[in-house]
């Protein structure tokens, strides 16, 4: 078997290349989510912030309060667009490294199927010996009998 020792290290390798890549995969997934929850957070905060504003405006507010409630929501505005931003990076992030993943799963499979291949092709070697064993040793047998009969005639 230490013919195919390389094969086997080369294996060994992908599989961690490729563990390692999921690894990522899963930190880039959660730091993916965690963005998501804050920013349907900051998504619900502004929508509450509106539901109460709306509610609210029968009574009567100073021009000073209004202003400040617009400058506040501008700004929660604001917060809400670079978090979107976040997310779609962090999007993308996850799709270049799902792709390094998919990638090192390639490479462990092509790897594993030249091992499978070499194994077969080494299994056929043995199976066609182990034959050729197996038909001279009939046609030795075979030639005996046959002189066993000529003898006994």
């Amino acid at each position: 078997m230490s013919k195919f020792r390389a094969l086997e290290l080369a294996i060994d390798q992908a599989t961690r290349q490729r563990d390692a890549q999921a690894r990522k995969q899963a930190q880039a997934q959660r730091g993916l989510q965690f963005a998501q929850e804050q920013l349907a957070q900051l998504e619900n905060y502004s929508k509450d912030i509106d539901t109460r504003w709306i509610d609210g405006r029968a009574v009567n507010l100073s021009g000073e309060l209004i202003k400040h409630h617009y400058q506040f929501m501008e700004r929660l505005q604001g917060a809400v667009t670079l978090q979107q931003g976040v997310v779609e990076n962090l999007e993308r992030q996850l799709g270049v490294v799902h792709q390094a993943v998919l990638q090192a799963e390639y490479r462990l499979a092509g790897i594993q199927s030249v091992l499978k291949a070499r194994l077969g092709a080494l299994g056929l070697v043995q199976q066609r010996r182990e034959q050729r064993v197996t038909d001279e040793f009939a046609a030795m047998l075979h030639a005996r009998r046959g002189a066993n009969r000529e003898e006994c005639v």
